[in-house]
């Protein structure tokens, strides 16, 4: 089967610039999450529990959308989630504008978090479905590393517009790509099995074997530290700041900001390393070590204030950048009945994973203070990712053209 042995095709550029409005929505929220409850009429303890409710209706929206989505990639076609995503979210996004109480906020981000569940997957299978397996790595790179500064948009429309402005730019976006999706072609190697007996996009089939579960499972298990260093070293490093005693307060939207342009360098960076090693299992785990690393550099070397700690999330973010890598290896360790089922919801089980982690963050601080309930989580999260990276096949140049 011909493959195009290009690096900037259509479809890496589209699913760049899509994957680029996903991450604008999911980390939108977030950043005016204080000045839309305000706006609303909320106050004091009413933002934090109804940020927390919003918050997870997004992210069980995502985990349902995962599934849904992965499915029918499966079962209809890569370019259907392309499709069906997009409108979804960019609609909601729209909707969004417009809430005037917390039940219609939770209903639309409950809906938005399906739509937008569904584009890094699908991306991420079409790139590694139809580039020469030498140079497919570099694909998923790019789709990663420019869709991941959507997050610096995100919070610079945030601080220069009002909320409901910001939505309806995120939604706008969406309509746009949308128009640019209309010459995206369909994997010719998803085409050969589509109208077969193959059984496609069957969910319940990675638990029917104990070798698909555990392929599965390490998939997922593998982005347990990157998702810890953002979701709680990033996110909570306002409290962090405290307890390393600063007098200026560390503004969390700024942290998340070079966080994320810190993902995008080294969502490039260890794309190339993983081509220029050519080894998947071998790039990612120079990364985890990374991360163990700034979970020391962080959270023991606090002494120089608070732009030293916005230089830390900006590394955290470089470390934590082999978010791409390992979404081309869930895509290269299934065949292509079950590939966008595993590629699509494998990420949301990772961005979920991070309840697990704040959780027991939470229920460590107050025995061994906020420092040390970090250290020992990080670190349990990246040996985990450690013994699941090294119990999978190395995927790098697999001939992807197989079924389960």
């Amino acid at each position: 089967m011909e493959k195009d042995h290009r690096i900037f095709t259509p479809i890496v550029i589209v699913s760049a610039l899509g994957y680029f409005v996903d991450i604008y929505d999911l980390v939108l929220f977030g950043i005016v999450r204080i000045t839309s409850l305000t706006s609303l009429g909320l106050t004091g303890d009413e933002l934090t529990s109804s940020g927390v409710l919003l918050l997870n209706m997004q992210m069980g929206g995502m985990l349902v959308g995962g599934i849904l989505w992965g499915v029918l990639g499966d079962k209809k076609g890569r370019v259907s989630i392309l499709f069906g995503s997009i409108i979804l979210y960019s609609v909601m996004n729209i909707l969004n504008g417009f809430v005037t109480d917390i039940p219609q906020y939770a209903i639309v981000r409950f809906l938005a978090g399906i739509g937008l569940a569904g584009e890094l997957g699908a991306g991420i299978t079409l790139v590694s479905e139809t580039m020469n397996k030498e140079k497919r790595g570099y694909g998923t790179m790019m789709v990663a590393g420019i869709g991941v500064l959507g997050a610096v948009v995100a919070a610079l429309v945030g601080d220069l517009t009002d909320w409901r402005t910001a939505y309806f730019i995120g939604g706008g976006m969406g309509f746009l790509i949308l128009l640019l999706r209309v010459g995206v072609y369909e994997s010719g190697m998803y085409k050969s099995i589509q109208h077969s007996n193959i059984d496609k996009g069957n969910f319940l089939k990675l638990f029917s074997s104990k070798k698909l579960f555990f392929k599965y499972l390490n998939c997922i298990l593998l982005g347990l530290p990157l998702w810890f260093a953002v979701g709680v070293l990033v996110t909570f490093s306002p409290e962090f700041g405290k307890a390393f005693g600063f007098t200026e307060p560390v503004i969390a939207g700024k942290a998340i900001m070079f966080c994320y342009i810190g993902i995008s360098a080294g969502d490039f960076l260890s794309g190339y390393i993983s081509q220029l090693i050519r080894s998947r299992k071998k790039a990612i785990n120079y990364f985890i070590f990374g991360v163990i690393i700034m979970i020391f550099v962080f959270l023991f070397l606090n002494k120089f204030g608070v732009n030293v700690l916005y230089f830390y999330c900006f590394l955290i973010g470089v470390v934590c950048g082999y978010w791409a890598l390992m979404l081309s290896n869930a895509s290269e360790q299934f065949g292509t009945n079950l590939r966008a089922t595993v590629t699509t919801s494998v990420p949301n089980f990772i961005r979920g994973s991070v309840i697990l982690s704040t959780t027991a963050f939470l229920y460590l601080k107050p025995g061994i203070g906020i420092i040390y309930s970090a250290l020992t989580v990080g670190l349990v999260g990246a040996v985990i990712a450690l013994f699941a990276t090294n119990s999978l096949e190395e995927s790098f140049g697999k001939d992807l053209d197989y079924t389960e």
